[in-house]
């Protein structure tokens, strides 16, 4: 699997508060990861702290802020690490940096106030604690908060609280003897050593030229497609204005589709200000252009050049996802996906992923219709036989499994690997493969049968019926009586083994489970059917009538197989 869906699966086990799997998900996306990517680590420092393993939650943060040294939620992961370990001068400078790369952080805004409170607690534990449990509400509150609501059903913790509230200084006696309170402390707190992984939300500065990706654009669409995305105010020097002006011009020339110009002024730009937006654009020109060689050579130079000068996660992974797109131009899909999964691990965009999964689906579509030969298949079917008649039923499923993929529109290939896998003793496989066979071939009656006995060998009597039902209408449809008899010997043996009295059952006992049977029940308050019994009472032989009538005749039967019915 590719690091972004180790990523998903790990969030998804953080959210199932499954922090030992969340944390194997977050390590093998990391091991599988082409570069180092400080969200990861982010996630599965959030997964240590949320079991209070605190020093390997700073380890992971740490290295987080020095792949990313821009990112304020990597500085806010230091410091719920170093709070944890009380570590709380540290942690009061990481929640300043925070704040510092990013002034309107609410999470390093509360942080540090809990750290302005622990100290202040830690200098005077009387008057810090004083000043915490002083609200008049706060057992209540206590109660309705989710992280401790469960715990204030327990009457001697909410016990200890109210003592807590009378006399605060003992709350360090308390916390030794009952674990819970540091809980309900850190809910007053306000502060979640674990908070939730998530992506980052800093904003981009890529003031890119978007292109359409998967078809060459028509004029006025990629004129609509290129204007530039709106610039995230930042420093500005002469050569950055001038870079940009370059830039612009260069945009105003995409519109027109006059390529070449286009690339000439963004190569300006790029020379002027290094800024891997310039390489990005050029190689928009490039691919609309057709010159998918040259789009996939400069975004390869937008991604090395990207790396040295710490540029934005999110336009690196733009251009991954062009030279997965030229690739896929090229008819190389291989190449395509592998630089989907890199623009992925980088950023996750539904449009990359998308474009990913229906890559590899086409991969796998390929490569399934190169691998068919109908010579080949033959060959494996008589392979498949010679261990069928040999009696070993594993070689015989594999020889029928190369059989399919040779020759997946040959019902035999299924309904035969449907016989060995009845002899493993594997019937819901089986049943599967039968059911192929007749979405293929619904007048094929061997998978019919196949299928039946499958069903019946697990007692699914209702289901073997039906297809039962279903394998005599294909035979009568094929005008054929050839498999009859065996269809309706089969059929009344289901009948039998479902009515059947259970081991150490009375008769009693079998006919009052019988009539609690929903399908009996259904039958005998049919009133057309309560109507045909009766007559049928005066007079038998115009039960022979009524079963002239398929479903009645089925009915009819169901209520003979289970005794309602006698016939003399």
């Amino acid at each position: 699997m590719s690091a972004e869906e180790y990523k998903t699966q790990g969030n998804a086990a953080f959210s199932a508060k499954d922090y030992d799997k969340a944390i194997e998900y977050f390590t093998k996306a990391i091991e599988v990861s082409s570069t180092p990517n400080h969200v990861l680590y982010s996630n599965r420092s959030a997964c240590y702290a949320s079991l209070k393993k605190y020093e390997e939650a700073l380890k992971d943060a740490q290295e987080c802020v020095k792949i990313n040294p821009s990112w304020a939620k990597g500085y806010n992961r230091v410091a719920a690490a170093e709070f944890g370990l009380e570590r709380l001068d540290d942690a009061k400078k990481s929640y300043e940096k925070a704040l510092e790369l990013d002034p309107s952080n609410a999470m390093a805004k509360s942080g540090l106030q809990a750290v302005s409170d622990a100290q202040l607690a830690q200098n005077d534990p009387t008057m810090g604690m004083r000043k915490i449990f002083s609200d008049p509400g706060l057992i209540e509150k206590l109660k309705t908060n989710p992280k401790t609501a469960e715990l204030m059903k327990d009457p001697s913790l909410v016990e200890k609280v109210k003592k807590l509230q009378t006399n605060p200084a003992g709350l360090s006696t308390e916390m030794f003897t009952d674990q819970r309170l540091m809980t309900v402390l850190a809910a007053i707190l306000g502060i979640d050593l674990g908070a939730a992984p998530s992506e980052p939300t800093q904003a981009s500065s890529d003031n890119d030229v978007e292109m359409k990706d998967a078809e060459p654009a028509k004029p006025a669409e990629s004129a609509k497609k290129s204007e530039p995305e709106p610039k995230v105010e930042e420093p500005v020097d002469d050569s950055k204005a001038e870079a940009d002006k370059y830039k612009a011009e260069a945009n105003a020339l995409y519109k027109q589709r006059k390529f070449d110009e286009a690339i000439e002024l963004y190569n300006k730009a790029w020379e002027t200000h290094k800024d891997i937006t310039y390489l990005n654009n050029r190689a928009a020109a490039e691919y609309e252009k057709g010159d998918y060689d040259a789009a996939i050579q400069t975004c390869l130079k937008a991604v090395d050049e990207g790396r040295d000068m710490r540029a934005d996660y999110k336009l690196v992974a733009k251009s991954f996802a062009r030279i997965g797109n030229s690739y896929l131009k090229k008819d190389d899909l291989k190449k395509a996906c592998e630089y989907f999964e890199k623009s992925l691990t980088e950023h996750r965009t539904p449009e990359v992923l998308n474009k990913l999964r229906s890559t590899e689906k086409e991969v796998k579509k390929r490569e399934a219709e190169a691998y068919i030969d109908k010579d080949l298949a033959e060959k494996a079917r008589l392979e498949g036989k010679e261990y069928f008649s040999a009696g070993d039923w594993p070689n015989a499923v594999k020889a029928y499994t190369e059989m399919i993929k040779r020759d997946p529109s040959d019902v035999r290939g299924y309904s035969n690997r449907a016989a060995a896998l009845a002899k493993l003793m594997s019937f819901p496989d089986a049943i599967r493969d039968c059911e192929t066979a007749i979405k293929l071939d619904p007048g094929f009656i061997r998978a019919y049968i196949r299928k039946a006995n499958a069903e019946l060998a697990i007692k699914e009597y209702r289901k073997c019926l039906d297809t039962l039902t279903a394998a005599r209408e294909a035979e009568v449809k094929n005008k054929s009586t050839a498999n009859l008899n065996e269809i309706d010997s089969l059929y009344q043996k289901a009948m039998a083994q479902r009515f059947a009295p259970l081991e150490g059952e009375t008769y009693e006992e079998t006919m009052a489970r019988i009539q609690k049977d929903p399908e009996v029940v259904q039958i005998l308050s049919d009133p057309v059917m309560q109507t045909i019994l009766q007559q049928a009472q005066s007079n038998p032989a115009a039960l022979q009538e009524h079963m002239k009538n398929p479903d009645v005749s089925r009915k009819i039967m169901t209520l003979m197989a289970a005794g309602i019915i006698r016939t003399r």
